[in-house]
């Protein structure tokens, strides 16, 4: 796909599948920096900064976030492909967000809930997009993405509190019209979708008995985005109330 291409389908869907964006020795040095940070690194986090479907048990490993505090993945951030992608589909000069890393552990009831992600971020204009690297083979049994084609063209939708530690606030009235509006995003380790932070995109579980789904991602925000200090802080308020109530919950 050539960028004028990208930067079509980008604007018109909300979103843009772009196939080996990293190649394979990439994807394993990136891997193998992944590894160990969740081997060195991980165990001294706090919650906040890496979820477990059960704390127990280090399988169940689910999201990451703040992983700028390692030097690799500060040093990432500035990397060339993944700032060129995300400056052409923006179209302006961009600022790379601290790196996360995504997974659906195998035989776990961990549906990701339909959201928007400026809902969370909460910036005017939404110059926002979100990378989204597979790092395993990603298809509909192990949860794969599920994008609603266009939404990012109709403004923020309604959100409301989820039980999904990582995804604290969900879309209230979705409905037969968005599940019609669905495209689904079938990824190989190496492929990457780039969605704008105001479509719609939800996943299923991941139903297989070994498979993981793991992604690395990051989000790049336009230099003229501005963040909306009181809805963030109303956001941030939601966040504290999710974690406290699944804390008590678990304990």
């Amino acid at each position: 796909m050539n960028s004028n291409d990208a930067k079509r389908q980008y604007d018109q869907d909300g979103f843009v599948v772009v196939r080996n964006f990293l190649d394979r020795e990439s994807v394993q040095e990136l891997t193998a920096n992944l590894d160990r940070y969740i081997r060195e690194v991980v165990p001294h986090l706090p919650a906040g900064d890496a979820f477990f479907q059960d704390r127990s048990n280090p399988q169940t490993l689910k999201q990451l976030q703040h992983m700028g505090q390692d030097a690799f993945f500060n040093d990432y951030r500035r990397h060339e492909s993944w700032n060129q992608l995300a400056q052409l589909l923006i179209g302006e000069p961009v600022e790379a967000q601290e790196p996360e890393w995504f997974n659906k552990p195998p035989g776990t009831e961990h549906p990701t809930p339909p959201h928007q992600d400026n809902y969370y971020f909460c910036l005017r204009p939404a110059n926002v997009a979100t990378l989204w690297l597979a790092l395993d083979t990603v298809d509909e049994e192990n949860g794969c993405l599920r994008y609603v084609v266009g939404s990012h063209r109709r403004g923020i939708r309604s959100h409301a509190a989820t039980k999904v530690l990582g995804f604290s606030q969900g879309i209230t009235d979705y409905g037969d019209d968005d599940f019609a509006n669905e495209r689904k995003v079938l990824l190989e380790p190496g492929d990457l979708v780039a969605h704008h932070g105001e479509t719609i995109h939800r996943a299923e579980p991941n139903r297989t008995s070994s498979r993981h789904r793991r992604a690395y991602a990051m989000v790049f925000r336009g230099v003229s985005c501005q963040r909306d200090e009181a809805a963030f802080a109303r956001y941030a308020d939601a966040v504290k109330q999710q974690h406290d109530i699944l804390a008590a919950a678990a304990r």
